[in-house]
């Protein structure tokens, strides 16, 4: 019985889908030298130089200690930088990150590659029902 009570809770078969699919991350964004989470902070720094932090968080569903903690790294890195501008914390990219453009656009082609050879074309119908119930979960907060 406790098979079946495992297979329909929605808590137990996410969170094991969230661990395969980190692993598989991990493996991929390993070549990188960066975490996924890193990695994908850097992605949305690339597509808008200059973001706030806050802007970060909302877009990567992140709590801002993790932002801070992300942006702390990558700035020891030297990967990118922050600007305080008022009571904002604007984010910008540095020429050593955006050196790292092309092999995080790999990494990143090679996880979607990597899951879609195995789940077939419908992974992206899959992602973005997964967002889906994700937005309607987060409104009855």
């Amino acid at each position: 019985m406790l098979k079946v009570y495992l297979k329909e809770c929605l808590y137990f078969t996410a969170n094991r889908l969230g661990r395969v699919i980190s692993k598989m991350a991990e493996d991929e964004f390993a070549s990188s030298g960066m975490s996924p989470n890193s990695a994908f902070l850097l992605m949305a720094v690339y597509e808008n130089d200059g973001i706030s932090q806050k802007e970060l968080g909302q877009i990567l569903h992140l709590q801002p200690s993790t932002v801070t903690r992300l942006i702390e790294k990558l700035a020891s890195k030297g990967l990118l930088f922050n600007r305080v501008e008022g009571r904002l914390s604007l984010i910008y990219v540095t020429e050593e990150g955006k050196a790292l453009e092309g092999s995080i656009n790999e990494c990143w082609n090679n996880l979607r590659s990597r899951y879609v050879a195995i789940l077939g074309e419908e992974s992206d119908a899959l992602s973005l029902q997964l967002d889906e119930v994700s937005n309607q979960l987060e409104k009855i907060k």
